[in-house]
């Protein structure tokens, strides 16, 4: 059964369905990261902040909407599937985020896809938050990061054959979903196997007033794990497919029909002489079709899209680990190549056809070092990473039933430079005192950079692509834009004692050359460029060009609770960012409000139960330059629970939004769907009331 300590509700460890089963997690130091466990093992380590009750909101199978309940933490709604991770301020490509460790391009050029759209929630065991900057070992990326964790069967402990699963089912009332995946296999301590295994669907979902139109959604994966030990190192080989199918996204011009994407990764460690040696190779094909007229009402004949993407992305790593200069070094090279394609149609006409991104080849080949020991009074963890990125952009192509707008723009782009290179470097000091009468303080300094997308660099085509932006703008990219930097400062401290707990950071985020859309030109309003009159005929006359600007992000956050005599104990986050530009008076765009999330639990040997408020200021600050609207503060309510049945057996259940309040999430985007019951253009609500029940069997 459970013992009873300081578990927060909501961060460090912040758990939904945790159950006995093994499972691969990482042991971190507390000064750099947070792990919220998904399913799987209960983590015993330093930094094991467990979340109780283990029962928290279900809420669908997106990552994000449990990422978004820890500190810096807040989730872009842009579809059931299509959820991104913000963190501090900053989401989409300039997040770190891997799956199982393994960083690739998403297919979708309104992202569609984000990394965690493939990591469904019954098949992780964890996810590590690398606290408030990412490690040079980690990769590239311009400030935070998170690597979703799959469950696994690991090795076991003899030479006979042991068999494990960890399996969830779960299903919500709101939408009338389902959840269900996890692994089955064996192992000995020479190998191990285990298949995995997911299937999620889900139909529109429902608040006090009616439907969300368009937000159904079906996303099945399957696969295989598996790992040799020998004298010569351990093997490792993972593959899987991932299909989702029909799945709605509102605050876009189209809806996702498919994305099929195959994930391959080969992975060797060894320790020789006291050297660890780490490599991996890793392979993802990504293929994908959106339209706007399957899961929406279809336009006329002449103005329906089919938009086909593909992605492809091989990369690989190696690393070294070994004691020098008093404490532990790590030196490695890591590296991807990665291929856009997407061609727009008509399905009615096979002459209307064209190619706002062809053929775009980025690649990236860099080098770090990364160091951790002891400083005078202080632990600390410092890195440098060079990388060496290049880009390529095909040749455009235009069918013959598009007009001569579109065409000269073509020509304008294949006649331009479209290859370049460029370094971007990055720096990392953490530093932080180890525990004294459980109070450890800590800061951070960093200079991270962060390469253009390739939506904003080769953008040549006045479209309604913005890397999941959901602003409802038109854009066009720019070929000569520069790296992000940021520089990066934070400090706080970590206090614990039987009784109570206390993390709060206090943050700042400079960033120059921030890529954000700006007005076309100097005469907005007035159509007298090609750029303005293609996009008013698409529909808006004012398009944006992305830009080199500058932009600072700062903020606090939190996360406490205290633990009262007996069964009792309070836990909550506090989140507060700001997000504006440097070089004129303006926000940027889609920053997530204030909020508060406080919970109270009562926890009994076997069964815990919570009543949970969130409470959401209004968000006032928003962006002129995005057209962006203000949203109102709520408050909603939740009650939930758990009950560990016997041991491997868990049951986990609860009411979401128990006043049926009808709320506007500020990061939810505009509805574009003219089904169900939410007016075009309106911000659309959050969930109504809703139940949700869950089982966990595992060994």
């Amino acid at each position: 059964m459970p013992t009873k300590s300081i578990k927060p509700l909501l961060s460090g460890v912040a758990a939904i369905a945790v159950c006995t089963a093994p499972a691969i997690a990482q042991e971190p130091d507390p000064a750099l990261q947070d792990v919220i466990i998904v399913t799987g093992t209960r983590i015993n380590t330093s930094t094991e902040l467990r979340a109780t009750p283990d029962a928290a909101p279900l809420q669908g199978g997106d990552l994000t909407y449990l990422t978004a309940r820890t500190p810096g933490g807040a989730r872009i709604a842009n579809g059931e599937l299509s959820g991104q991770m913000q963190y501090r301020g900053l989401f989409g490509e300039r997040l770190n985020l891997r799956v199982d460790g393994q960083r690739f391009a998403s297919g979708g050029p309104n992202l569609m896809d984000p990394v965690f759209h493939y990591a469904p929630a019954p098949l992780v065991a964890a996810v590590v938050i690398d606290r408030g900057v990412s490690p040079v070992s980690e990769g590239p990326g311009l400030a935070g990061g998170a690597d979703a964790v799959f469950k696994r069967i690991d090795y076991s402990e003899g030479g006979d054959v042991t068999f494990g699963y960890d399996l969830t089912i779960g299903g919500r009332s709101i939408n009338e979903s389902i959840a269900t995946g996890g692994v089955v296999g064996a192992s000995t301590d020479a190998w191990r196997f285990n298949l995995l295994g997911a299937w999620e669907e889900g139909d529109d979902t429902e608040f006090a007033d009616g439907v969300i139109g368009g937000t159904a959604f079906e996303r099945g994966v399957f696969g295989a794990s598996a790992g040799l030990a020998t004298e010569l190192g351990e093997f490792s080989f993972d593959v899987r497919r991932q299909n989702t199918g029909p799945s709605g996204n509102p605050p876009f011009p189209m809806d996702i029909q498919y994305f099929d994407t195959d994930f391959a990764r080969i992975g060797y460690a060894h320790e020789v002489s006291s050297v660890s040696i780490e490599a991996s190779v890793h392979y993802t094909d990504v293929a994908h079709l959106m339209d706007n007229f399957s899961q929406r009402p279809a336009p006329v004949p002449m103005r329906q899209r089919a938009t086909f993407a593909d992605a492809t992305t091989l990369g690989g790593d190696l690393s070294f680990g070994f004691a020098a200069l008093g404490g532990d070094l790590t030196v490695g090279v890591d590296g991807e190549e990665v291929e856009h394609d997407v061609t727009i149609t008509n399905p009615n006409t096979a002459a209307f056809f064209v190619t706002p991104f062809p053929q775009i080849d980025i690649g990236r080949f860099g080098g770090f070092a990364e160091w951790s020991g002891v400083l005078g009074p202080f632990e600390s963890q410092l890195g440098l990473r060079a990388d060496h990125n290049t880009y390529d952009g095909g040749t455009a192509r235009v069918g013959p039933a598009l007009p001569m707008g579109p065409r000269m723009l073509a020509n304008a782009y294949n006649a331009a430079n479209r290859s370049g290179e460029e370094m971007t470097t990055d720096a990392v000091a953490r530093l932080w005192t180890p525990a004294k009468d459980g109070l450890s303080w800590r800061v951070t300094l960093a200079r991270k950079q962060q390469m253009p997308g390739y939506i904003q660099r080769f953008g040549w085509l006045p479209i309604n692509a913005s890397g999941g932006l959901a602003d409802g703008n038109i854009y066009v990219g720019d070929l000569q834009l520069d790296p992000e930097t940021a520089w990066i400062a934070e400090t706080g401290f970590d206090f614990t004692s039987q009784q109570a707990y206390l993390r709060p950071t206090v943050f700042v985020r400079q960033v120059d050359d921030y890529i954000q859309g700006v007005p076309f030109d100097d005469t907005v309003g007035v159509t007298d460029t090609p750029v303005e009159m293609i996009a008013g005929m698409n529909g808006d006359p004012t398009p944006l060009r992305w830009e080199n600007v500058d932009a600072r992000l700062y903020g606090f956050d939190l996360d406490g609770g205290y633990d009262f005599s007996g069964p009792l104990r309070i836990d909550g986050v506090l989140n507060y960012v700001r997000g504006e530009r440097r070089d004129i008076d303006d926000n940027l765009y889609r920053v997530a409000p204030p909020s508060l999330t406080v919970g109270l639990t009562w926890e009994a040997d076997a069964w815990s139960a919570s009543l949970e408020t969130r409470a959401v200021a209004e968000q006032d600050e928003v962006s002129r330059t995005n057209s962006e609207a203000s949203t109102d503060g709520y408050v909603v309510l939740s009650a939930y629970g758990d009950w560990e049945i016997r041991e491997g057996i868990q049951l986990a259940a609860g009411v979401e939004n128990l006043l049926d309040h009808v709320y506007e999430d500020h990061l939810s985007g505009y509805n574009r769907n003219g089904f169900g019951d939410v007016p075009l253009g309106q911000r659309l609500p959050g969930a109504g009331r809703g139940v949700f029940v869950r089982l966990s069997v595992s060994r």
